[in-house]
């Protein structure tokens, strides 16, 4: 079936080619005859150029789960208030990101901070290529500005960790033993009101093996939460395995960074001065807010032109956004 959709999207996007370059050409046509059609051949050849750019990102995938959806975790780092705000403004900027894309979403767990932004969130982003466009926005993210929490107005730092990975469907057989999980539910946590659950049905599986947990509690029902919680902890324990065997073969996987402080991939800079900066790729935009509203575009396109070129995105490069 995957193959199947791939093949009719090959054909599709040909088709297209095909149709927006007639276009052009009809319109050079009528240009020659005196019609007065600049205004309609640009805007038809800036679409060709954007069409052209995400052909070309979409070349550069060829790692064997970058068809699949992607899974991303957000976690705030230290800092209270300032980071689960910065968490949840990146949650929000990937979500803008998929809605550009046209990809769906959904919001698989969310943990609400007590005073403004999240503790934690998990969504998942279905479309083709999600998962290998998304995979280079792994580590941790800076956040450079002045605080709305602070009377003083002063500047603040914050940091927060993004993780992706692939949501492994039933072609990938990953084998988990009853024997090695234990499930928990719990009350579903919410922001007040009719929004608070009043069952236990909200649902934490943990690897004991590995000890890594997935939660649900978007449904109402236990049943949907469990199942959709234990497709998490599928992926994520098929993306363990890989992490082990590359640290046996000693490949490094350039979208897997450690997360930690430090290691920060992408700095986005508010004040003194607007900059957002990838530190690997060294790719800068000064439009912050179409960035945070989900234009990853250069970004996302310059890590996979690094990795096609055989170099080694290293995250905590230097950092000159003070």
């Amino acid at each position: 079936m995957r193959e199947r959709k791939r093949l009719e999207s090959a054909l599709a996007t040909e088709a297209e080619l095909s149709r927006r370059s007639g276009d052009i050409a009809a319109y050079f046509e009528l240009a020659r005859e005196g019609e007065d059609v600049a205004a309609d051949l640009k805007r038809e050849i800036d679409a060709l150029r954007g069409f052209a750019d995400k052909l070309e990102t979409e070349t550069l995938l060829s790692g064997e789960n970058d068809l699949l959806n992607a899974i991303v975790t957000i976690h705030p780092g230290a800092g209270g208030t300032e980071s689960q705000d910065w968490a949840e403004m990146l949650m929000r900027m990937y979500l803008r990101w998929a809605e550009r894309e046209g990809f769906k979403t959904e919001i698989n767990d969310l943990q609400d901070g007590e005073e403004a932004g999240i503790k934690s969130a998990t969504f998942t982003i279905s479309g083709e290529y999600a998962f290998g466009l998304l995979a280079g926005e792994t580590g941790v993210h800076r956040l450079v500005r002045i605080s709305p929490f602070d009377q003083a107005k002063r500047r603040h730092t914050s940091f927060a960790s993004v993780f992706v990975s692939p949501e492994i469907d039933d072609s990938i057989q990953v084998d988990i033993k009853p024997d090695d999980i234990r499930i928990d539910t719990y009350r579903s946590g919410g922001k007040g009101g009719q929004h608070v659950n009043t069952t236990d049905s909200a649902v934490r599986i943990t690897h004991l093996p590995t000890g890594i947990v997935a939660n649900c509690q978007n449904e109402r029902s236990q049943h949907k939460n469990k199942e959709k919680a234990m497709k998490m902890l599928r992926s994520r324990v098929y993306e363990y395995e890989l992490e082990k065997k590359r640290a046996i073969t000693k490949k490094l996987e350039d979208s897997k960074l450690d997360i930690k402080f430090g290691s920060q991939i992408r700095s986005y800079v508010l004040q003194p001065y607007r900059m957002v900066k990838d530190l690997r790729t060294r790719v800068e935009s000064g439009d912050v807010d179409r960035v945070l509203d989900g234009d990853l575009a250069p970004f996302i396109r310059g890590y996979l032109l690094m990795k096609r070129k055989g170099e080694v995105p290293v995250a905590g490069g230097d950092d000159d956004l003070e």
